[in-house]
């Protein structure tokens, strides 16, 4: 791989640690205010089909001269802009946000930020991510498989989040 390609590898995976941490925190700190977590059954395919992505990502960049290939402005400015889409996401949702289902009784369903256009801007960048990302790579292989895993899985996890919301009372405005 180039340089262009280890550093965007690099800060993909430092990335998903940082968001696993503040994840680990925010269902903490739900959890000390009462909040139940729904769904579970299915969160472990998440882990794993994630990691098999990156898993398959490097390898199949492996498998590729990578070194010659030069850097796709056009898909680099698109996977910024999912980079800023997934942050609003985030900073929308604030101490709610997290990669697993966890329910605050009581709590108010956020209709600000992305969320005030669609229930789920976050898998929608998640998607245009398992996409966008392996392109960047010239991973094509990656870039057909792991959009579909993905939208597998939210058939199961997209119900099992609406069920769980039902629970809260008021929408937040």
């Amino acid at each position: 791989m180039n340089v262009w390609m280890w550093i965007l590898f690099t800060f993909l995976i430092l990335q998903r640690l940082i968001e696993l941490l503040i994840a680990r925190g925010n269902e903490n700190w739900m959890k000390q205010q009462g909040a139940i977590e729904a769904g579970s059954g299915h969160y472990k395919w998440f882990v794993i089909i994630h990691t098999l992505f990156f898993a398959s990502l490097w390898g199949e960049a492996q498998l590729k001269a990578m070194e010659e290939l030069k850097l796709n402005v056009f898909l680099f400015i698109l996977f910024i802009l999912t980079q800023l889409l997934r942050i609003w996401c985030i900073a929308s949702l604030g101490r709610f946000w997290n990669t697993k289902i966890i329910i605050l009784p009581g709590a108010e369903l956020v209709k600000r930020g992305p969320y005030r256009f669609i229930k789920h801007p976050n898998y929608l960048v998640v998607l245009f991510e398992l996409t966008i990302i392996p392109l960047l790579f010239h991973t094509y292989i990656t870039a057909v498989v792991f959009p579909l895993l993905h939208l597998m899985l939210l058939r199961i996890r997209i119900p099992e989040e609406e069920r769980a919301l039902e629970t809260l009372e008021k929408p937040q405005y």
